[in-house]
């Protein structure tokens, strides 16, 4: 794969920086440091951490946009190749020498302002970056316009450093398929054991954030998109209810299924970036749900006392699929009792009653969504519909090497929007997931939360058989269309796997809470090694 980048990335920079300590005499010139080219001054650091770096002014937000771009360079282009990152902002720099002349005149947009940030490659940005969804087919085509999302990082001062590697169309091509892969990208790596898969299909988001490569990312999620390459890559991942984050500007698959949301290293982090990025969009009808639910600074739920009196359901089906992981989930439950959960084992409906539904809504839904993104590319898209790109692919050297376009072309099969199984399919899988699954077993209950494991741990890549995971908890959040968030759970062997938490929709508030109090007592987050492979 070969990253777009600027000459900036090779270069050889050393600055020295202020350390105020505490206690020390503030007469006197307090120590220097060193911030070396390859950035490992940034590696784990948070959000609030980089702003009292700013405030003091201990490096601009040039520096530490150029020390990522370094990392990129070493870590991702070179070194162990992780393949996270499809295509680097030429304009990054000039854009943190803009945001340091504006704190200079003292003007702070928030909490994001001069935090490099890495978007999914199938979130629309009208720059000099394309957007691909990781397809040869579209490589090289700009966007006619900024998605919502792009549009409310750069209103809030972040920097879109670049675009993160991805399953192709999202995961929603081949079966079998191999997690991380795309005809434009490769297959991104594991970062804590090379050989290992990052799951997908904001694959290149989740390994970036774990490799510190960039501060947060913005993922997607129609069904464990977000929380899986969370669970395998060692980090934060929120899923929130279809409708609080808009759409628009983001290739689809599932108007009904899909969000945006952002992936970070902590807690704190992802709440602080999913605040920016709430909001009604006219565009996208389903964000006006949101409106009485919605907030703009997420940290005020953070509390370390956040467990106390909360009633979790412990779902059944949640164990089994992995011993080691079985275990990791009693100590979970050991812990949050002293906490102050109260735990309650519930039996929620497993997948049989909505997810062969769910499939043939996200069939009908992506024709629709993708002929209407593809016709918008204007006169010099290479194709204009499904049917254009199925075609392509038959063509090309790349797309279909190591795997087919089946679900492409079980879409391309489908009727509209209006047809009767498409009605019946969403109605039976609605009611399934909500008013006789999350919502029922909650209400029943009088719980806060639901909780199960995310994941298993990540499995050897296989571009001949494809994926294999041992399990995962993400189709009820995802099916529904209500929240989820994913916190790292501690390590089996070298490899990390997460906890769920999730629940009604618009429960952000109370799943924050839960969460935060869970990574703050127990703090499994460790950086990646990037070991080599067996």
């Amino acid at each position: 794969m070969k990253i777009q980048h600027t000459g900036i990335l090779h270069y050889t920079i050393i600055l020295t920086i202020l350390i105020m300590l505490p206690g020390c005499d503030q007469g006197k010139k307090p120590p220097t440091v060193n911030i070396d080219p390859e950035g490992r001054w940034l590696e784990e650091m948070t959000i609030i951490m980089l702003q009292q770096g700013y405030k003091e002014g201990r490096y601009t937000v040039r520096d530490v946009v150029s020390a990522y771009l370094g990392r990129i360079d070493e870590i991702d282009r070179k070194g162990p190749g992780l393949n996270s990152v499809i295509a680097i902002n030429p304009d990054a720099i000039q854009i943190a020498g803009e945001l340091d002349a504006e704190m200079k005149q003292g003007k702070i947009r928030g909490p994001m302002h001069g935090v490099p940030v890495l978007l999914k490659d199938n979130i629309d940005t009208h720059d000099k970056m394309p957007t691909t969804a990781g397809a040869t087919a579209l490589a090289g085509s700009i966007a006619p316009a900024d998605s919502r999302v792009a549009r409310k990082l750069r209103e809030a001062g972040a920097v879109i450093i670049g675009k993160a590697n991805l399953s192709e169309w999202a995961n929603f091509r081949a079966s079998p398929s191999s997690s991380g892969w795309s005809g434009v990208g490769g297959q991104t790596k594991n970062p804590y054991v090379l050989d290992r898969n990052p799951c997908g299909s904001s694959s290149g988001s989740g390994a970036a954030v774990s490799a510190n490569l960039c501060m947060v990312s913005i993922g997607t999620e129609t069904n464990g998109s977000i929380v899986c390459p969370s669970n395998n890559n060692g980090i934060v991942g929120i899923k929130p209810t279809v409708g609080l984050i808009s759409r628009t500007g983001i290739i689809p698959i599932s108007f009904t299924q899909d969000t945006p949301g952002p992936m970070a290293r902590t807690v704190e982090d992802a709440a602080i970036c999913l605040g920016i990025l709430t909001g009604t969009d006219p565009s996208d009808s389903k964000t006006l749900l949101s409106e009485g639910h919605a907030h703009t600074d997420y940290r005020q739920f953070l509390s370390e006392d956040g467990l106390q009196g909360k009633r979790l359901g412990i779902i059944k089906w949640g164990s089994g699929f992995h011993e080691k992981v079985d275990t990791l989930m009693k100590r979970a439950i050991a812990f949050m009792k002293t906490r102050g959960a109260e735990i309650i084992e519930v039996e929620l409906p497993d997948g049989a009653g909505y997810e062969d539904a769910s499939f043939q809504v996200l069939l009908y839904e992506f024709k629709d969504g993708l002929n209407k993104y593809l016709s918008g590319l204007g006169e010099g898209s290479r194709v204009k519909s499904l049917r254009e790109l199925i075609e392509f692919n038959k063509k090309d050297p790349v797309e279909l090497r190591f795997f087919n376009q089946k679900i492409l072309e079980m879409a391309d099969k489908k009727g509209d929007l209006s047809s009767a199984e498409y009605r019946e399919s969403l109605r039976k899988m609605l009611r399934a997931a909500r008013d006789e699954g999350i919502d029922r077993v909650m209400n029943s209950a009088g719980l806060d939360a639901l909780v199960a494991p995310t994941g298993s741990p990540a499995w050897k890549t296989d571009l001949i058989l494809g994926d294999h995971s041992g399990g995962g908890s993400s189709s009820p959040a995802a099916i529904s269309g209500y929240p989820a968030i994913t916190v790292p759970m501690g390590f089996i062997d070298e490899l990390p796997v997460g906890i769920t938490f999730f629940g009604r929709a618009w429960s952000e508030p109370v799943l924050l809470e839960i969460a935060y109090s869970y990574e703050q007592g127990t703090k499994h987050r460790s950086a990646p090694r990037f070991l080599a492979t067996d």
